[in-house]
């Protein structure tokens, strides 16, 4: 895998916000710009100095954004926000904020990417050269590492499942995804970590509640999305499965920022 840091330009005065910062205000912006550091090979070869207009099929995890009516691609390639995350395809991505107001996209993905690329058009985005490097993370059972994972957590409503009233929900609402109550949010990680192959350690977690924007329709009309913040410590119970975790990320809406893993060893 790879692992890539993009400081971007926000510029020091909110009332006077660079390009970077009007551009990580809607992460489905954000998402497409980083899927385009992973062109295709006939895209790269027609089009090596990337001067010609977006095509949906030069940018595979993009399709989705093609015009519905004009296209003969597959519709459920086009409700998909990405390409299967595998050891050998896909990307995940996580907009962290550093001392100062600056922002960092951190990037890890399965192929190397081609960043000079991505941002041929458009490097006023970056307030520095992106930084790139091989990222092989190994572990062992009873490994202790401090981890940071910005997650939408959420569940899925069943016909056993009650409103915040005690009452049961409709009929209608079976099956929707609804996000995670306050209450249970270091629950919900504590469930994920059961499958992931980790235990995270309650006296040392960090919880932070909050919102993003997305837009998808491009027209005012977008969304917001339940986001969490979870820094702490875990320990190593299954070292296969937390491969496997971090490579396919953390919980839902991982094209938009969410699920991405990130780890260190405890200083």
């Amino acid at each position: 895998m790879y692992l890539s840091n993009l400081l971007i330009d926000t510029g020091s005065n909110p009332d006077r916000p660079r390009p970077g910062r009007l551009w990580l205000r809607n992460l489905y912006h954000v998402h497409q710009r980083l899927c385009m550091a992973f062109p295709s090979n006939p895209r790269k070869q027609r089009d090596p100095h990337f001067l010609a207009p977006y095509a949906p099929d030069d940018f595979p995890e993009l399709r989705h954004v093609a015009d519905r009516k004009k296209t003969e691609i597959d519709p459920q390639i086009l409700t998909d926000v990405h390409t299967p995350r595998t050891a050998d395809a896909g990307f995940l991505f996580r907009v962290d904020l550093l001392q100062g107001g600056r922002n960092m996209i951190v990037v890890q993905s399965a192929l190397e990417p081609d960043w000079d690329y991505a941002f041929h058009n458009a490097g006023y985005l970056l307030a520095a050269p992106p930084e790139l490097k091989v990222y092989d993370p190994r572990f062992s059972e009873g490994d202790r590492l401090s981890f940071r994972l910005l997650a939408n957590p959420t569940r899925r409503l069943s016909r056993h499942s009650l409103r915040e009233d005690g009452q049961p929900i409709e009929a209608k609402d079976i099956g929707k995804r609804v996000p995670v109550r306050d209450d249970r949010l270091s629950d919900w990680l504590t469930r994920q970590g059961e499958s992931s192959g980790f235990v995270v350690d309650k006296d040392d977690i960090v919880v932070r509640p909050g919102y993003v924007y997305v837009n998808k329709k491009g027209n005012g009309q977008g969304e917001r999305l339940r986001s969490v913040r979870y820094d702490g410590i875990f320990t190593v119970t299954n070292p296969h499965k937390l491969q496997t975790t971090l490579v396919q990320g953390v919980g839902s809406a991982k094209g938009f920022g969410f699920g991405l893993l990130s780890i260190a060893p405890l200083r």
